[in-house]
């Protein structure tokens, strides 16, 4: 998992990767921490050709305000520089790794 440090460093992947998928939390977000060891498991069993990187919005929150993020946990997935999925807070990770499948399979 790419530790993001800054927004031109987040843009610079959403441009190169063909598919990124962007975990956007905090140090003090019990759910963010609680999620993170379980998503970077599922991604590298079920979709290892993705980019997966995580923006800490309590250390950089001007990068989470730019990307629209106002709520934690929020994920976004993008698939050649297009926002594919976004959700914030409630979700289910297996749910979104479904939704991955089709167009994983199709880019990769």
């Amino acid at each position: 998992m790419k530790e993001i440090e800054s927004l031109a460093m987040l843009n610079a992947l959403k441009a190169s990767e063909k598919g990124l998928f962007i975990l956007f939390g905090g140090q003090h977000c019990s759910v963010c921490q609680g999620i993170k060891p379980k998503l970077i498991a599922l991604m590298e069993e079920q979709y290892p050709n993705m980019t997966l990187a995580y923006v800490d919005c309590h250390r950089d929150s001007a990068t989470c305000a730019q990307n629209g993020v106002m709520s934690l946990p929020t994920l976004q997935v993008f698939f050649e520089g297009k926002c594919f999925i976004e959700v914030v807070r409630t979700f289910s990770l297996q749910g979104i790794l479904d939704q991955i499948h089709r167009p994983y399979h199709l880019l990769f």
